[in-house]
């Protein structure tokens, strides 16, 4: 996708200084990099960052942009903190000269104008009139910045009142300047966030199209280019008949309690095309790396697979290690945010280092945990873990780093079942009822939810019509009751 900050108007005049106030540069010559021959590069980069733009805004439904934050007291930070101020104490002390210089100060005046205020501004704005009240020193900068106010109180969200309000309140003129641009920023990056908004159905309904379309001309030259993909459903229909595994708790009932209308979800009932693709995109999150033969209509969506796999992976080890700590902890404990917030930054910390390292992973987990917990208790007042109760813990937390353990096994099935629920109920009504032992993550698994469901829906979207061929060749008529997949 394209790089906002390279298609969007500067949002600061520091980030690149006034034309009357920068040093002059060489115009590009016909024979440089820029030449007229590098056009049709140039335009074929642009169709395919349209393509790669529309492709993505149309697969992710709550895209919006943000402006680019530089990391506090990084290089790049630094830099453009030291380049802004240096424009805006030379636009201080050409106003404060005797008489004053006002010719940053229109040029500033002129990008205001340029910005998508210049219908509403144009007349306000007349530079050959301001340029000759600046000749005659007649130029009422703080009454310019005061109409530019008043147009921006008009124009703005509601989200951005309070800032243009606190503009009215400043009365240096550069402070003011500078602050009107660092809020026409935030409102020019509410109209891109506007317009995709408004344009997002259309962009999906291009890529759904093109995508299709894209796919049949290759099918038509290679007509085996399903055959991963009837492999594929063939296997989640298998799976469907197959009783899940099961694992004894050796937790107490209390925290591993599971009963939930959401299981509902999981209990054998007869198959149908909907059911069948649903267990199919779960199993995408299971996929073996050295497995080949991945369905050629999800090709395009394996990155973004692997990403919500990896993601998947460590709600389940957070929720694991949550699960065991609250056995010991106790309600009162897990009853505070702010002590689950505590547990929830230990274990993501040391996220990574799982990866390659699991075992010593889990071993400073636990041995983390174990301290905020025995600390926590002796701040309430509560009697501490005996040194049993503390072995056991320590020991139940780095047994999580073993694949079989119980307790990951159950927390993995159930954030299987919350997605699965999710993909037949909706997200938000799978929040609604959660299985035990996944309430403490629920804000981590809406997210993976709402990523998930927005993946397949635009993949059924786009490959329904392929689906429903191969699924009327796995379902029996007398157990489906529609043949056509439903949007999921």
């Amino acid at each position: 996708m394209p790089d906002v900050e390279d298609r969007m108007p500067l949002t600061d005049p520091g980030d690149a200084e006034c034309r009357s106030c920068r040093p002059e540069t060489s115009a590009p010559t016909r024979d440089g990099p820029s030449g007229v021959e590098d056009a049709p590069a140039c335009l074929i980069d642009t169709v395919d960052d349209v393509s790669k733009l529309s492709n993505k805004v149309g697969k992710n439904r709550g895209l919006h942009m943000e402006e680019k934050v530089s990391p506090p007291s990084s290089l790049e930070d630094k830099v453009k903190e030291t380049m802004h101020n240096a424009f805006w104490n030379h636009l201080k002390e050409q106003l404060s000269a005797t008489p004053p210089d006002f010719s940053c100060a229109l040029e500033l005046l002129k990008e205001i104008k340029e910005s998508r205020l210049r219908s509403e501004i144009e007349e306000a704005l007349d530079t050959e009139l301001l340029n000759q009240k600046a000749e005659h020193g007649a130029l009422n900068v703080p009454h310019l910045s005061k109409y530019i106010l008043n147009m921006m109180t008009l124009l703005c969200a509601p989200v951005r009142d309070e800032a243009v309000q606190n503009l009215e309140n400043i009365t240096d003129p550069v402070r003011l300047l500078r602050g009107i641009f660092q809020v026409l920023g935030l409102m020019k990056m509410d109209m891109v966030n506007y317009t995709i908004q408004s344009l997002q159905p259309h962009l999906q309904e291009h890529s759904i199209q093109h995508e299709r379309a894209t796919f049949q001309e290759l099918l038509n030259k290679q007509p085996s280019l399903l055959d991963h993909t009837t492999k594929w459903l063939t296997q989640a229909a298998a799976d469907l008949t197959m009783p899940l595994p099961t694992c004894p708790d050796t937790l107490d009932s209390t925290s591993m309690a599971s009963s939930s209308p959401n299981e509902a979800v999981s209990s054998p009932e007869p198959l149908s095309p909907t059911m069948v693709l649903s267990q199919g995109f779960l199993n995408l999150l299971l996929w073996d790396p050295e497995n080949e033969e991945f369905p050629e209509t999800l090709l395009m969506d394996r990155t973004r697979l692997q990403e919500l796999e990896s993601q998947l992976h460590q709600l389940t080890i957070l929720a694991s290690v949550l699960l065991v700590a609250s056995s010991f902890a106790g309600s009162v404990l897990f009853g505070s945010p702010q002590f689950v917030d505590k547990l929830k930054h230990i274990t993501k910390d040391l996220m990574e280092e799982f990866k390659s390292r699991p075992e010593e992973a889990l071993q400073t987990v636990s041995e983390q945990v174990s301290q905020e917990i025995h600390q926590s208790l002796k701040n309430m007042g509560l009697a501490a873990l005996s040194s049993d109760n503390t072995a056991s813990l320590i020991g139940q937390l780095q047994n999580i780093a073993k694949k079989e353990n119980c307790v990951r096994s159950v927390i993995d099935q159930r954030i299987h079942l919350f997605l699965k629920c999710c993909l037949v109920l909706g997200v938000q009504r799978s929040l609604l009822d959660l299985p035990g032992g996944l309430t403490v993550i629920e804000a981590e698994l809406a997210e993976l939810g709402q990523k998930f469901v927005s993946l397949t829906h635009h993949n059924q979207k786009v490959f329904g019509p392929y689906y429903t061929e191969i699924l009327k060749t796995l379902v029996p008529p007398a157990q489906a009751l529609d043949t056509e997949v439903e949007s999921i």
